[in-house]
Formats: C-alpha cells, structure tokens, sequence
C-alpha cells in the first residue's frame, strides 16, 4: 500500500467521519479538545498559524478573477487541518491529518484536486514569521501580517500562481472574532481579509491565462462549530461595486429546513456590523442536476436594515469540488439593488 493509499484509508476508517457535511464531522463531541470562548483576544501574528489543541481549521482563499477581454474566472485554495487526538507529536505520532483542496472555474469548465498528508513528517502545516500555509506543493505563503500572500496549486488538467496584496486591516466575524453557528450555541473563531487585490495566471488545458481581481480570506478553527443536528451549509461571501461587502450563511438542519442564519456587513468605508441571527435571508430560485443531487446555483438573498435585495447565480452551476468529501464551489455574480461578484458553497447536499 502506498503512502496516498494510507492516508485515504486513515479518513475512511475514523470512528467519526473527520470530513463529513462538506470538511468535518463538525456536530460531533468536542472532548478533549480546546473550545472557543467568547472574549479572547487574538494574538497575531501566532493566530495566523495552526491551533493544534482545536479539533478543526482551515485557511482559505477565494478569488474573482478576470482576463484581459474581460473573461470572469474563480479559484479556490483550501488548507484542512483536523486532529484525532490535541496536541502535536514529532512523525508518524502527529494526531494532526491535512487536507488540501484547489479549484478553478470558468464559464464552461469547472477543475478541482485534493492533497492528504499526515502532521509531523514536514509534508503540511501551517506557521508564522513569515506565514507559510502548504500541503505538499502548494502553498500559501506572505507577510506575517498578511498583507501580502503568494498562493499556488496544481491539479491534472490547471495551476495557478497568484499574488495577493491589501492594506487594509483584518475583519473579525462575529462578537470580536467569536462566531456563533447554532442555537444551542456551537461557535468558532473567525476572522477574514476581504480586500485582497490579486494578479497571477491560471493555466487551463488551453494554455496560461494572466488575470487579476480580487480575494477573500478566511480563517476559522473550533471544536464542535455545529449542532448535531445540522447537516450542511450555505455561504456567500459577496462584494459589491459599490464597495460594500456582505458575509452571510445558513445553516441548515433536518430535512434541509434553515436551521441558523448570521453574517458581517462591511461598508465600503470599512466599517464592520455584525448581523443579528435571522438578519441574513437567503432564499434559492433554481435548481440543477449535480453529480446526481439537485444544488440550489440561483438564490435571492435579502439583507433588508441595508437595503439589500440581489439575485446571486452561480457562474458555472456545474461547479461540483470532486473530492474525497464533495461539495459545490464557485464564483457567482450579483444582480438587483447591488451588482457585484461573490463565491458560495454550498455542503451537505445529498
């Protein structure tokens, strides 16, 4: 058996799915673990690193992108930590198992790849001073501040390598960085750089394409972010021409019934509100067959205090992560009061 054999038999035989609902068995027990807690004051730039005491975390960066005649791209880098047991162990005894996963997205194609690696043997981390996120070949890597981030991956058929810069600061989701994800109280740690601008090229089976436009990152860890009961998720991250930017997500219980809905409203000044549950409404319009499952790639989504009324539609519906634990993921674009571009992922749709 060779070591990617190992490695996908360590995610199929955990007594809990560590990948479930889209990345983690996310409404599973937490014990053992470290919790998050409301009041906790971040501690940059160690927090741009990994939590190995959190059962789950990830870095993760989207990209709307375009070409010189003006043709509209997504990407997607996603760094996975998840940890049988907290802590950190030299080799083979690391309890930390990684998981990458890279996407690139046209109008009529859509490309994904995923990496698996054990903790402990070099492979994949995260680290600080200077940043470094990386699994195998791709890597994340910038300013320990993150105000500038280079960021590359390969799959069979794409690549890219893009640079990042912004000079604004950080966005801390929730009450100062705390997010809560349930009723019952579930929540993690979250923050985001919304205000990235972006140039690189894309490599498709046609060629190499140079693009530039724009990125979001995000950063979370937690322990049990979801409620037992809750079996996936849909999340937007929107920004609009007008400046302003909107973080919104459902999270949806048994029988696909919105469960918990939450965001951030970031004016084009840079002013950070915190949504109220409940204030984030997103209703979807439209249907496709993906991968034999019926995915929402139209939504109305409503933020009503600011007068938000746009229809969000996914670019290329058929934007289908074909991984170990799939999901959809693309970039979409806004129309309505606001007009704009955004990406969205949708989990746990079966």
């Amino acid at each position: 058996m060779n070591v990617s054999h190992m490695l996908v038999g360590l995610f199929v035989v955990l007594p809990h799915p560590v990948f479930a609902q889209g990345f983690a068995g996310l409404g599973t027990q937490a014990e053992g673990f470290a919790e998050p807690r409301a009041g906790v004051s971040l501690q940059f730039p160690q927090d741009h690193g990994s939590h190995p005491d959190f059962r789950i975390e990830w870095w993760y960066l989207t990209a709307n992108l375009k070409d010189a005649h003006g043709t509209p791209y997504g990407v997607q880098w996603t760094l996975f930590r998840t940890a049988l047991a907290p802590g950190e162990a030299e080799g083979w005894q690391s309890p930390q198992i990684w998981m990458g996963h890279a996407g690139l997205t046209s109008a009529a194609q859509h490309f994904s790849a995923e990496r698996l690696a054990r903790g402990g043997i070099g492979h994949a981390g995260g680290a600080t001073e200077p940043f470094q996120a990386w699994i195998d070949d791709w890597e994340m890597t910038g300013a320990s501040d993150l105000s500038h981030l280079d960021v590359s991956a390969r799959g069979r058929d794409f690549s890219y390598q893009l640079s990042a810069d912004t000079t604004q600061p950080l966005v801390l989701q929730g009450d100062a960085w705390y997010s809560v994800k349930s009723a019952a109280g579930q929540a993690s740690y979250y923050y985001s750089q919304p205000n990235y601008r972006i140039r690189g090229t894309i490599t498709l089976p046609s060629g190499p394409v140079a693009v530039s436009g724009n990125g979001w990152l995000g950063r979370e860890w937690s322990s049990q972010p979801l409620s037992q009961d809750q079996t996936g998720w849909d999340w937007f991250s929107l920004r609009f021409d007008s400046g302003d930017k909107l973080m919104g997500f459902v999270l949806r219980g048994e029988n696909g019934v919105a469960d918990f809905r939450s965001g951030t409203w970031i004016s084009a000044s840079g002013e950070v509100t915190a949504l109220p549950p409940g204030a984030f409404q997103a209703l979807p319009l439209a249907q496709v067959d993906v991968a034999e499952r019926k995915i929402p790639v139209k939504w109305e989504v409503q933020l009503p205090e600011k007068e938000v009324s746009v229809i969000v539609e996914a670019l290329n519906p058929q934007s289908w992560m074909d991984v170990s634990f799939s999901y959809w993921e693309g970039p979409v674009t806004v129309s309505g009061s606001h007009t704009g571009t955004g990406y969205l992922e949708m989990t746990g749709y079966e």
